[in-house]
């Protein structure tokens, strides 16, 4: 959805939201004087590194750097978008999300969701009642227990049992057919799944979207899915991703191809199984993926569509493996399935053969390799025309520069502007450490304002920076205007407020600073940085005007006024030290 939600309402949300009871619900938490730690749910630490801040209502990790309110950790933690996360949140504290500023007024979905549940009822009913459909399920080897968690349901093999269900008149008839739940025909409108069992699609926060159909005769496809409606995008969608998080944090994610087997692995204790909806994998898949987890195994057949596919998840996943992030590859033999090859080995043995899976890095140039001649210079400049544009999707850091490494060991040849090539010269200069953030004036007046908003009413009067050319100058009486009109918004209704403004990411590291923790202290250290900025423009404008002896009358007044203004936020400065 286009547009964005009201400032007003986020702030509202995130008023009634205590930041504390929403991560408590899903990391252990204790208390460490008047803030909470714990160990980082985002990445892997022994120590607890992990703080959340009541007062400021926000949370950061000094290990992996995660941070954010309430409604980021929902989208890190959940893996869901903003607008999901939103609701979840908005839902537990008793508010309707409006609509979207900007975005083009849709029809209500409320009705559409509960149809979809209804379905997936229905469905399930027409299971038990159907013998024949429960005996394919066991000749496929699922139990009743795994069915059950799944939601599998069966769709009987008549044209309009679902409809005569629950249609029936204009609207429900209606609700049916915007999800995608009838299909149309020389006769009128009919069930679009008949005799196939049925798997509810779920979306991020567990309500029914969409279905897949699997055939139990040979009449049809084998596979049939939702058409896209107002609920189901499949390239966004991935099947059995919402049970996989709802069993706790996921080490892994196994992709798969297909219901059956997802489910199969499940059986098997893989409960970190999800599966592709019919297409390849899609960007927004890849990104829900890494969303979910750090490490994504790739399971395709080892045919040449399997690769294929393959290859498409590794372009898909490349430009999003960034803070560890990683994917891997299994092939399995001809012929066999993840659901054919758990049941032939087991659960022990398919755990080792999943310790087999391929690194990206390796598929990758061993995908490319395959395609020249790697004996030749110009099969070995081939494969650098071939490979460098994808590589140049790869966020910077150290996986990029080890990639662009192994790219020059296999060709060769030292490459122009990579991080490896200028490693590789002794000639090339060294990249400076990365120095932690100086206290300077300017950010400490930020941070504090950041910390604590309502110090913006004791700014005074700062016309005196407006138009001036110094760092920070502007960002300062923005957000100097928003704490007066907002004194009582906390850290995190600030940085919402912020989040698709230039510098978020700038005031977000501001909000961790360490600052004094009385509030006498913090004002006084609030005002020295104020008039210390006062200060340094005030001695701009004396060094910009002539020396006194050339000046006019008028000059040398307003000389003499800075002057007495400088001497005045000296005395100030001096005053306070005491």
């Amino acid at each position: 959805m286009s547009g964005r939600l009201p400032d007003a309402f986020i702030e509202e949300l995130l008023s009634r939201t205590d930041i504390v009871d929403v991560i408590e619900r899903r990391v252990s938490l204790k208390r460490a004087g008047n803030e909470w730690h714990a160990l980082c749910p985002f990445h892997d630490e022994k120590s607890p590194s992990f703080t959340v801040s009541p007062t400021k209502q926000f949370y950061h990790c000094f290990g992996c750097g995660a941070h954010g309110s309430a409604i980021g950790f929902m989208m890190q933690f959940e893996g869901l978008e903003f607008r999901d996360a939103v609701e979840d949140l908005a839902k537990a504290a008793g508010m309707q999300v409006p609509q979207a500023e900007g975005a083009p007024r849709q029809r209500p979905r409320t009705g559409l969701f509960e149809m979809m549940e209804r379905a997936s009822d229905w469905f399930q009913s027409q299971l038990k009642a159907h013998p024949p459909a429960v005996e394919y399920l066991k000749q496929r080897g699922l139990n009743g227990e795994i069915c059950a968690e799944y939601g599998i349901g069966y769709a009987p093999a008549g044209w309009d049992g679902l409809m005569k269900a629950l249609g029936g008149d204009d609207t429900r008839d209606g609700l049916l057919r915007r999800a995608g739940l009838l299909s149309d025909g020389n006769k009128g409108s009919y069930d679009k799944f008949r005799d196939r069992v049925i798997f509810p699609i779920h979306d991020r926060r567990g309500r029914v979207i969409a279905f897949g159909g699997r055939a139990i005769s040979d009449d049809g496809p084998k596979y049939l899915n939702s058409p896209e409606t107002e609920l189901f995008h499949k390239g966004r969608e991935l099947y059995g991703l919402y049970l996989a998080r709802k069993r706790g944090r996921l080490d892994s994610v196994l992709v798969v191809e297909g219901y059956m087997d997802v489910v199969a692995l499940a059986q098997f204790g893989f409960g970190n199984a999800v599966a592709t909806l019919g297409t390849a994998t899609t960007p927004d898949q890849a990104g829900l993926l890494l969303r979910a987890t750090d490490t994504v195994v790739y399971c395709f057949d080892g045919d040449e569509a399997g690769r294929k596919a393959a290859w498409k998840a590794l372009r898909a996943t490349l430009p999003r493996l960034s803070g560890g992030k990683q994917a891997r590859f299994l092939f399995l033999p001809d012929g066999e399935d993840p659901d054919s090859m758990v049941r032939k080995l087991g659960q022990e043995k398919f755990e080792k053969l999943l310790g087999f899976a391929q690194p990206l890095s390796d598929f990758f140039f061993d995908h490319l390799t395959a395609e020249v001649d790697m004996e030749s210079l110009d099969g070995r400049a081939k494969l650098v025309q071939l490979a460098r544009p994808y590589l140049d999707t790869l966020p910077a850091g150290v996986f990029r520069d080890m990639m662009m490494e192994r790219l020059e060991s296999l060709a060769r040849y030292h490459l122009r502007d990579s991080g490896a090539a200028r490693k590789a010269r002794p000639d090339a200069p060294k990249p400076r450490p990365v120095k932690e953030q100086a206290r300077t004036p300017m950010r400490l007046a930020l941070a504090h304002l950041v910390q604590n908003p309502a110090l913006g009413q004791a700014a005074g009067d700062l016309a005196d920076l407006l138009g001036s050319d110094m760092a920070g100058a502007d960002l300062l009486l923005e957000l100097v205007d928003i704490c007066r009109e907002r004194p009582n918004m906390t850290t995190a209704q600030m940085l919402e407020s912020l989040r698709s403004h230039p510098s978020h990411d700038h005031l977000a590291k501001l909000a961790i600073w360490d600052l004094p923790g009385d509030g006498e202290t913090s004002a006084r250290e609030f005002l020295d940085a104020i008039d210390r900025l006062r200060l340094k423009r005030v001695e701009e404008a004396l060094a910009a005007l002539p020396r006194i002896i050339d000046q006019d009358d008028g000059q040398k007044a307003d000389y003499m006024t800075l002057q007495r203004q400088a001497a005045a936020l000296k005395d100030r400065l001096r005053g306070r030290g005491k």
